[in-house]
């Protein structure tokens, strides 16, 4: 239990300090950055792959149906994180972060539209004064807030279809790297031929080395989430997975000073409890169903 815990923790603490690493590489425009991500992680997992003998798994992907499952899962996560990578390099994060916070309450919704699960009063009433919070922050602003609402549909998604498929976490992304292996490395070698690859041009040994770091910076909060979600109840799971878009949203007041006003703070805490009522009311079904 402390173990999972400790795994599924330091998971989301690193998916939580993720912007600190995309602005340490802010000369490398965001589709270089994706496709280097692409590129140096699946070198990386075919390493572990390599290392644990894991390879069963390529067997079930010749089915067409598994194979075309993930190549949609495949274009969903990397339009999240080409949009989430965009987003930090140009002063959203705060956005970004309320992305991560709407998505538990997105992947309900999915979850009531397509798959036809029941919700409770508490999960409909959490939306709903979700859906007021965003109503509210896109009438302050004057726009929609469109990279939280794409982050949190995309991730959804791509969760929606991970969550029915044939192949754990650690297959699953080889194999979604592997399906855009060939696009990334086609675009990084157009760059090269016209001399704009980023990698090759600057001046920085540290700027290629976190290039090259994006490879287990991609795969290892995975597999340690993985890990986690394996030895604790989903109920913890739950609770934890705030962290990552609580360092997120700390780091754009704090780190990085973007603009928070008061009427922007309405939005959130209306979000913000959305989630506490939603987090609440599972926290407490769960014990219910433990004092049983």
């Amino acid at each position: 239990m402390r173990s999972g815990i400790l795994s599924a923790a330091l998971a989301f603490l690193c998916w939580g300090l993720f912007p600190i690493y995309f602005h340490a590489i802010g000369d490398v425009p965001p589709l270089q950055i994706l496709a280097h991500r692409m590129l140096w992680s699946l070198a990386f997992l075919l390493l572990v792959l390599a290392f644990r003998r894991q390879w069963k798994w390529l067997a079930l992907v010749r089915q067409p149906r598994v194979f075309w499952s993930f190549v949609a899962s495949a274009v969903l996560l990397s339009a999240n994180w080409l949009v989430y990578i965009w987003a930090v390099k140009n002063g959203h994060v705060i956005e970004a972060s309320l992305g991560y916070f709407i998505n538990p309450l997105v992947n309900i919704m999915f979850g009531y539209l397509l798959l036809k699960e029941r919700m409770r009063p508490a999960q409909w009433g959490a939306i709903a004064i979700a859906a007021l919070g965003v109503a509210w922050l896109t009438w302050q602003s004057g726009s929609v807030p469109w990279i939280a609402l794409f982050l949190a549909a995309s991730f959804g998604g791509y969760g929606l279809l991970r969550k029915t498929a044939a192949l754990g976490a650690l297959e699953g992304l080889s194999f979604e790297t592997m399906v855009l292996f060939p696009i990334a490395a086609g675009y990084v070698g157009w760059l090269t031929f016209t001399g704009d690859n980023a990698f090759i041009n600057t001046h920085s040994d540290m700027t290629r080395a976190l290039l090259v770091a994006a490879g287990p910076i991609t795969a290892i909060p995975l597999l340690l989430f993985a890990t986690g979600a394996r030895k604790i109840p989903l109920s913890i799971l739950g609770l934890l997975q705030y962290l990552s878009p609580t360092l997120q949203f700390l780091l754009g007041v704090w780190m990085f000073h973007e603009a928070f006003s008061s009427d922007r703070l309405v939005g959130f805490l209306m979000i913000w409890g959305a989630l506490l009522l939603f987090a609440g009311e599972g926290l407490w079904r769960s014990r219910a169903a433990n004092k049983v």
